[in-house]
């Protein structure tokens, strides 16, 4: 298995598969997160679906980028990012992030890492749908929060 796999998918996310692939090896910690499209927006209204436009090639790279950087910050020896984009219906995978190490601060450090730069740099447009009403999501202040604590200080 590659060091690093960073996928955009159009199709479903089966984050169990994801997780069964990544963990084939024996790593000393392997650490994950699945995000999921919330069946409620911010108003308590019904969502039925989240739309994620991308633009081909400049998504990728920013995903890649993201992977690409907790490669080189922790000591981890796999790091995996499997996102959707187009339509996805509320309850289903949106995100899967995973990373393996030999420890497991460094596996919870880059899974956590990944997660803050993907929610609030990574290059997708999101509109939520639901209760005949549509609505741009953007990054919120703790997004944005959540990123800046990653910010190197040397």
């Amino acid at each position: 298995m590659d060091h690093m796999i960073v996928r955009l998918l159009p199709e479903a996310l089966d984050s169990k598969a994801a997780f069964q692939a990544f963990s084939e090896s024996a790593d000393g910690a392997i650490v994950t997160f699945t995000g999921k499209v919330r069946p409620v927006d911010k108003a308590g209204g019904a969502v039925d679906h989240l739309y994620l436009d991308w633009y081909p090639g400049m998504t990728e790279a920013s995903m890649e980028a993201v992977a690409q950087a907790a490669c080189a910050r922790f000591d981890v020896a796999r790091v995996m990012v499997l996102h959707r984009c187009g339509q996805v219906k509320a309850g289903e995978d949106i995100v899967f992030v995973a990373a393996a190490s030999a420890h497991r601060r460094a596996a919870f450090e880059a899974a956590d890492y990944m997660m803050d730069r993907l929610k609030s740099e990574a290059a997708f447009w999101k509109r939520e749908q639901g209760a005949g009403a549509e609505r741009w999501i953007e990054p919120t202040a703790a997004d944005q929060a959540d990123r800046k604590r990653w910010e190197d200080d040397n």
